[in-house]
């Protein structure tokens, strides 16, 4: 019959918590360290261990530092003209790249060459160690030929380099070579070998730059040279071919053009002055000879421009004669014979004065054609030397082509002269950008192991792989630990979490051990009174038969030789410690059956579990006592037919039992065994040899005739099944059982096996009343479920008088 169960308050769904909170966040992690701080204890001492190893063993190590300083400044006062290689300001590619030139093998090599490093053990690979030591011991399996020069060089190299540190100090021009050794003394030559040698190095390859350069140069003059002097010689000859005559940097013919040009404007000037001349004196000889106005106007520009003395006199002599008439004629009259000489001598004058302009004119004509002749030849000397010109302009052409050729020649030729001078300038002073401003010192600087910063990371590392072998554990741990832990992956109530009670001396009996000092405690009860748990009225006190009175008419009387007498039993412990927590485990068990359903009838529950000696028949026998002390008429069974442990503990002596009743040998009555302290009747299972149709038997309708029979006789009936796992017993017991209680051993039952048999076996899942959690160790418990942590506390429970 499908049973219905009591939906605990912790399957109400409660609003989904979308992130931890930081509290929730730290109570996880500390549960965590509760739960797996002995393994994190072993990781961190382990760790701590192999560091104390490591800086027992590791050798020290010590490190020089010598600081470079890259600074072309130091150049500039010895240097006039720029290098060959044109230096340029260093930026900080140029200090990056020195830095690589420093790690390189070359100035290695040299530093090598130069402390004889070859010699120390500790570049040969002969220094003594523990590996060393441990490597001799196999050395004659493995016979090795002594190693080259060459081969020991390069392990030279590698280990020189691979302790050599090489860093730029910020953005500076400034770096830093350290380096670690064995020795602060070899730490400190080392560091300072490599300063000396890189700038032996640089000077070096400046003076080989030099010399290649000055070489070159050396060669490549040579060729300019016969170049220039080849073009100078094609002009010379070039000017003697085409008659090509320079004077004062001027060729010939453009000076004899430039001559003639200006002989050509004087006779032009020359010619034109006689011209004006002879036209001036034409235009006063052609005047009229009484206008005396004329004569005198004319002369006296004519005289002033001929500067004749001749005419300049008698034009003197004529103006005074004019104005002597003049007075003469206003005194005398014009008619007087004085006035009438003065003209007539006047008139003379004028005749004296054209005859000699006549004379001057004839003069005039002879120097115009003078000048007209000059001027002809002028410019036919200009016209020749036009036709003269033309023809040596066009071989000019060619000409300064080839003279141009002749001074790039010999600018080049100059210019390579000058670098070739400055080249050998720089070989006399070679001059490196570095200098060494801090020289290592070989006081002990210890760097290596640095026993503060590996127990620092010995710490941290060691915490978190702490951490993180803790989280895989736990991880790993795919086990029921907690309460809550039940009810998510199995989607059921977790009605009972049951208490190991026995840890140190104990007695296991069906995978249940038995607390000795338990029985101690029980055995020396104290002085005081005790609580008794309370009876229903007409039972009869614990510890004492029933009367056939109080059992009824229709329920069996066991015989008095068939009692049960397994005192050391763990079941009974619920007996014996009543307010145990133990005990009040198992009154949740009865608790829950009796609320199930609401009042249904849910008579006979079946006990089982996933896997063998997970305590099913222990809580089978304890439930039994619990509903039994309460005054319920209650039947343990034994239904484990494959393995009747719960007979073997409780009725080792039983001859006959659940199998012979069904089998039809006897009457179920006289199967019956009775606890007389608490009247719990008990079915035993006798077996004599292995069932292996165990099922069928359970299955029979003879067992469920038999079971219904004593639904009839009892109120609670307890049957205790064989694990799900290993056998297929409980599939057949759908008949029999109205509901089933799941044991789960707590820290050892798989959560994939309890899941698989629950979804293999399904009516024990559609009637599964709850799970039981045993053997719990409610101390580890609490660290698991941070949640309910406080609720597995003693002292809530000793406030009741409970006792552990």
């Amino acid at each position: 019959m499908l049973q219905t169960r009591i939906t605990p308050p912790r399957e109400i769904e409660s609003p989904t918590r979308e992130s931890a909170s930081l509290e929730q966040t730290i109570s996880s992690a500390v549960a965590l360290i509760g739960r797996q701080y002995p393994v994190m204890i072993f990781v961190m001492c382990l760790c701590i261990g192999l560091a104390g190893v490591y800086l027992l063993t590791a050798p020290k190590r010590y490190t020089g530092t010598a600081v470079l300083l890259i600074d072309s400044r130091k150049m500039q006062g010895l240097q006039t003209q720029a290098p060959a290689g044109g230096d340029s300001p260093i930026d900080s590619a140029m200090v990056d790249s020195q830095v690589e030139v420093l790690r390189s093998e070359t100035i290695a090599a040299s530093v090598i060459k130069d402390l004889h490093l070859l010699d120390s053990p500790e570049f040969t690979g002969n220094e003594r160690g523990l590996l060393s030591s441990v490597s001799d011991l196999f050395s004659w399996m493995f016979p090795e030929s002594r190693p080259s020069e060459a081969a020991l060089m390069r392990i030279a190299i590698g280990k020189l380099t691979s302790n050599l540190s090489i860093k730029r100090v910020g953005l500076s021009y400034v770096i830093e070579i350290s380096y670690q050794s064995l020795s602060p003394d070899q730490a400190a030559r080392v560091a300072n070998a490599v300063a000396e040698g890189y700038i032996v190095d640089s000077l070096e390859s400046k003076y080989q730059a030099s010399r290649r350069a000055a070489v070159w140069l050396q060669d490549r003059l040579k060729e300019l040279r016969a170049q220039a002097s080849a073009a100078e010689r094609a002009v010379a000859d070039y000017k003697e071919k085409n008659n090509i005559v320079d004077a004062g940097g001027r060729l010939l013919t453009e000076q004899q053009l430039a001559e003639i040009n200006s002989s050509l404007t004087v006779a032009r000037a020359q010619r034109a002055e006689a011209q004006a001349k002879l036209e001036r004196i034409t235009a006063i000889l052609n005047a009229d000879d009484n206008d005396s106005n004329v004569i005198l106007n004319d002369l006296a520009t004519v005289g002033e421009t001929m500067a004749n003395p001749v005419i300049t006199k008698l034009r003197q002599t004529y103006l005074d004669y004019a104005a002597k008439q003049a007075d003469w004629s206003s005194r005398y009259g014009p008619s007087h014979l004085a006035v009438v000489n003065l003209r007539n001598q006047m008139r003379e004058i004028r005749h004296s004065i054209t005859e000699e302009l006549r004379r001057t004119a004839e003069v005039y004509k002879s120097d115009l054609a003078i000048a007209k002749a000059r001027e002809e030849s002028s410019q036919k000397s200009l016209n020749d030397t036009i036709a003269l010109s033309n023809g040596t302009n066009q071989a000019q052409i060619a000409l300064r082509d080839l003279d141009s050729n002749a001074q790039s020649a010999r600018a080049l030729s100059d210019n390579f002269l000058q670098l070739y001078m400055v080249s050998v300038q720089q070989q006399s002073f070679p001059i490196t950008e570095a200098r060494v401003i801090t020289q290592a010192s070989n006081a002990p600087n210890k760097t290596s192991p640095k026993t503060t910063l590996v127990l620092l990371a010995t710490l941290i590392g060691g915490a978190i792989l702490a951490g993180l072998v803790a989280v895989l554990l736990d991880m790993m741990d795919r086990v029921f630990r907690t309460v809550s832990q039940v009810e998510q992956l199995l989607h059921t109530s977790c009605i009972a979490s049951i208490q190991a009670i026995g840890s140190e001396q104990s007695v296991g009996i069906a995978g249940h051990p038995l607390l000795s000092k338990a029985g101690r405690l029980f055995n020396r009860r104290p002085k005081r009174p005790q609580p008794v748990a309370p009876r229903p009225i007409g039972a009869t006190a614990p510890g004492l038969p029933l009367r056939n009175s109080e059992l009824g008419a229709n329920h069996p009387q066991p015989h008095r030789d068939r009692l049960l007498t397994a005192d050391n039993s763990v079941g009974r412990y619920v007996i014996n410690s009543p307010f145990s927590r133990f005990a009040e485990g198992f009154r949740s068990i009865k608790l829950a059956c009796d609320l199930s359903n609401y009042g249904s009838s849910n008579k006979v529950i079946g006990i089982t579990s996933g896997l063998p000696n997970e305590g099913k028949s222990t809580i089978s026998e304890a439930l039994a006592q619990t509903v039994a002390q309460g005054g319920s008429r209650t039947l343990l069974i034994d239904g484990d037919i494959r393995n009747p442990s719960l007979t073997a503990r409780l009725a080792p002596s039983a001859q006959a039992g659940l199998v012979d009743v069904v089998l039809g040998r006897l009457d179920w009555m006289d199967a019956v065994w009775i606890d007389p302290q608490t009247n719990l009747h008990f079915l035993p299972c006798v077996v004599t040899s292995r069932f292996s149709n165990s099922s069928d038997v359970l299955a029979s309708p003879q067992m469920e005739r038999l079971f219904q029979h004593l639904r009839e006789h009892y109120d609670r009936i307890v049957l205790d099944l064989s694990p799900l796992a290993p056998v297929i017993d409980v599939r057949a017991t759908g008949a029999l059982a109205d509901s089933y209680v799941l044991v789960i051993e707590w820290a050892k039952a798989k959560v994939d096996i309890v899941e698989r048999v629950l979804n293999e076996t399904p009516v024990v899942r559609e009637r599964l009343l709850g799970v039981v959690l045993n053997k719990v160790n409610m101390a580890v418990m609490s660290r698991y479920d941070i949640y309910s942590a406080g609720y597995y506390r003693n002292r809530y429970y000793k406030r009741y008088g409970y006792i552990d």
